[in-house]
């Protein structure tokens, strides 16, 4: 297969950038953009924005539908460890996350019965054909009172939100930091969660976070912008000082 390198620098500078401005320069009207600063800015409609729009396929309500999944994480003496999860898919709220380093049914079982205790599960829950979602589970899911839906052979897309997740913990995270232990992957793992709900913003929920963090607003136009860092300053969060 063919790779044209020269191709891609020939492409123009927004498309190679990867800060997640959501903006172009001409559009700012300080020196950070407002979607790092999370200001409301009145009138200023940001350039290639697209507001998410429900799939009109979907025939339930999204907050009843929690997509789960496990990823596999290499570490430094070469073993690899694995991450199973829960994400609602309403407003992409990590609800449940453990690391192990032997995945089966059982542990599954586990980890779904802390995820939803005291009768909170939701009505459906997404999982892919991995060999830990076994009839085991399936029948646990069911004694929930939760219909579990199975994604298609070689159908990713299906379990999409749990999939993004996962793309933006190793973009975000994992693709930076060389994980020592089971332990020290959970301590990232917490950190990262953190990060996600309270302060990374997405375009899906309107340049909101998951905890639904408020717009920041000042006006003083000459306020000072602070920065404030995230996962030992691998990510940061700007505010506008008081």
């Amino acid at each position: 297969m063919r790779h044209d390198f020269g191709a891609e620098s020939s492409r123009p500078a927004s498309l190679l950038c990867t800060l997640r401005t959501h903006q172009s320069p001409s559009e700012w009207q300080h020196s950070l953009p407002a979607c790092l600063l999370g200001v409301d800015r009145a009138g200023l409609t940001p350039a290639g924005f697209h507001q998410e729009v429900s799939p009109s396929h979907l025939r339930f309500p999204l907050f009843q539908v929690f997509p789960s999944a496990i990823f596999t994480v290499p570490t430094l003496t070469f073993s690899v460890l694995y991450c199973f999860f829960v994400i609602a898919h309403d407003r992409r709220r990590i609800l449940h996350c453990n690391v192990t380093r032997h995945p089966n049914s059982a542990l599954v079982v586990q980890q779904l019965r802390e995820a939803f205790p005291y009768d909170s599960a939701p009505v459906y829950l997404i999982f892919d054909r991995g060999a830990s979602f076994n009839e085991e589970v399936i029948d646990t899911v069911k004694s929930f009172g939760v219909q579990p839906k199975r994604i298609s052979f070689r159908s990713p897309w299906q379990n999409s939100v749990a999939e993004r997740w996962v793309g933006s913990c190793r973009h975000d995270l994992l693709d930076h930091v060389i994980v020592l232990n089971q332990r020290h992957l959970k301590r990232l793992l917490n950190a990262y969660i953190l990060y996600y709900h309270d302060d990374r913003t997405h375009l899906a929920l309107a340049k909101g976070t998951p905890a639904g963090r408020e717009p920041e607003k000042n006006p003083n136009i000459g306020c000072r912008v602070v920065s404030m860092p995230r996962l030992g300053g691998l990510h940061h969060r700007y505010g506008l000082a008081a």
